[in-house]
């Protein structure tokens, strides 16, 4: 059985989980600015019409959709798909805390941090698991 080394300290820990942290946010940032200068190239000189509630485009209601519009540069795709980072960055911290909490055998805080784990899935995925 192959033995992984855990001589992670608690510093290095959370300096990776704040890279992480900063590096999700940041990405998520540039995306929806992008997607934002792109959505105002191509529809910045129409006047929104604010009295018909039309919501988001069917393609821009599931994961697999948004994704789609995102690598095909749709602007309201890419907007969505940023917000989706943005998102995705704490359920990936709690994830990430899981690991390092595996790799120094502190079993109580594994088990803690994956039910936060579970109960945001839960939550994000609106009940559906």
């Amino acid at each position: 059985m192959m033995h992984l080394k855990h001589n992670w300290t608690d510093e290095q820990i959370e300096q990776i989980v704040g890279n992480l942290l900063r590096i999700g946010v940041m990405a998520a940032a540039v995306v929806v600015l992008v997607g934002g200068i792109l959505y105002l190239i191509h529809s910045g000189t129409t006047m929104p019409n604010y009295r018909v509630f039309h919501g988001e485009p069917s393609d821009l209601r599931s994961l697999s959709g948004i994704a789609g519009d995102a690598f095909s540069r749709r602007p309201q795709g890419l907007i969505q798909f940023g917000l989706l980072l943005l998102i995705a960055t704490p359920v990936a911290r709690v994830a990430l805390s899981v690991f390092a909490f595996a790799l120094q055998r502190d079993r109580t805080y594994v088990l803690v941090t994956l039910i936060v784990l579970a109960l945001l899935m839960y939550s994000l995925t609106g009940g559906r698991l």
